[in-house]
């Protein structure tokens, strides 16, 4: 059990899922700090929260420094494949971010990396899906470095949550379907406070899988709180 606060990294906050993700650490007791790193300002003013806004995840030597002393990374930045080739989304999804998590685990050997996948990937790297195939490739290979712990998130559809201003149209469309997807469908919908608060549930107390899907994630983020023990300021 890990009873130090957290200190997180985060990419991807400018869209919906890092939103959320960024949403519960800030209003979370056990996260001492957040840092943001993304390619455009995330718009957010917190005392917690320090952004870093850098146009290329992949190289990131140019401020190394300011990546250490995290013990955590929820990675939540990524694109749809709609209208990539494989080559381009795989530079975008895979390359990417084995880059930028070698380099922060390097500089934070005691980290926990959460990285943001999606139901349906394929972890034989082998099925005609091709998304789903290098999504798979990715979590395989983020899986071999030496983090203190490592999760695939493979979140469903997500209940949005209330107020935030990058929520998917999509969602927002459907979020009124989400009881009846919950009472008929429950393995494959969450809310997204609950990815966020899973995340932070399994830095806290880990989980017996690193592979997590939609039931597991539902299950982690109820997962009773550890004593947090901060270091003054």
């Amino acid at each position: 059990m890990n009873t130090t606060a957290i200190r997180a990294i985060i990419t991807g906050v400018t869209g919906m899922v890092g939103e959320g993700v960024l949403h519960e650490c800030l209003l979370h007791p056990a996260v001492e700090a957040v840092l943001v790193v993304g390619r455009k300002p995330c718009g957010v003013v917190h005392p917690k929260l320090t952004e870093i806004v850098h146009g290329d995840l992949s190289d990131v030597s140019a401020f190394a420094e300011r990546l250490m002393g995290y013990n955590a990374c929820y990675f939540c930045a990524g694109v749809s494949s709609l209208g990539l080739s494989e080559e381009e989304y795989t530079r975008i999804t895979h390359t990417l971010t084995l880059s930028f998590a070698k380099t922060i685990g390097a500089l934070n050997p005691e980290m926990t990396f959460c990285y943001v996948s999606g139901a349906g990937t394929d972890s034989t790297e082998q099925g005609k899906t091709m998304w789903a195939r290098v999504k798979g490739r990715t979590e395989n290979d983020l899986a071999k470095l030496p983090f203190k712990q490592f999760y695939a998130f493979r979140p469903g559809f997500m209940n949005p949550t209330p107020g935030l201003k990058n929520t998917l149209a999509l969602y927002k469309y459907l979020a009124w379907l989400y009881p009846l997807a919950q009472l008929f469908f429950s393995n494959y919908v969450s809310t997204l406070g609950e990815v966020g608060q899973a995340m932070i549930n399994v830095t806290l107390h880990g989980a017996e899988k690193h592979v997590l899907e939609v039931s597991d994630i539902v299950i982690l983020a109820k997962k009773q709180e550890a004593p947090v023990h901060t270091t003054p300021h």
